[in-house]
């Protein structure tokens, strides 16, 4: 049976923080991939509306290009709509039936497991991964294989109040990505390229 890593997130943008998460866990678990889940409209978030869809999933394409055990699944996206997890999963293990889904969650996911949407039949269909994150104590009565990463305080938050105030995000973006929001003007850059 095929081991895939599932990371779902807004990706608002897409970080190192994300890309380091997914690349221990396919190593600590021997994966045979890592697969990135941009949600639609995120149950545990409030939805922002600074990238669209669309965008993030380019960025998210972007950021993962170089990595050819890393790969995008765009089902979230496409539904549309509310992102529940425990829809999602039921809908690409019907769909992939010989998967065997590893759905990867950090530490603030972790203590709040207990208010997910169909929780109990969810850890049915999945492995849970749980990776800790700063401040955050990681911990839940549900079956969670946690795996050591190194821990790094960086946030898609802390990237756009960079970006909207024009600081840096070196080694905090992949360059691509970088790019693609100057071009774009996303969160309140103004770089203007010659040509456009």
């Amino acid at each position: 049976m095929k081991r895939v890593g599932l990371l779902g997130g807004t990706f608002n943008p897409p970080h190192i923080g994300h890309l380091m998460m997914a690349n221990e866990v396919f190593h600590a678990l021997e994966l045979d991939e890592i697969r990135f889940m941009p949600n639609a409209i995120p149950p545990h978030k409030h939805a922002r509306f600074d990238a669209s869809n669309a965008e993030r999933l380019e960025m998210v394409k972007l950021a993962i290009r170089p990595f050819s055990h890393f790969s995008v699944e765009s089902y979230e996206v496409e539904k549309g709509g509310v992102s529940y997890s425990y829809e999602t999963l039921s809908a690409l293990c019907r769909r992939e039936p010989n998967v065997k889904f590893h759905f990867i969650i950090g530490g603030d996911m972790i203590d709040s497991l207990h208010t997910w949407h169909c929780i109990d039949d969810l850890v049915k269909l999945v492995q849970f991964v749980g990776v800790k994150r700063p401040g955050t104590t990681a911990t839940t009565d549900y079956p969670v294989c946690m795996v050591e990463v190194p821990q790094i305080d960086l946030s898609s938050t802390l990237i756009r109040e960079r970006l909207a105030t024009g600081g840096t995000v070196t080694f905090l973006l992949p360059e691509a990505v970088e790019t693609f929001i100057r071009k774009e003007g996303l969160y309140g850059t103004r770089t203007v390229f010659s040509g456009d």
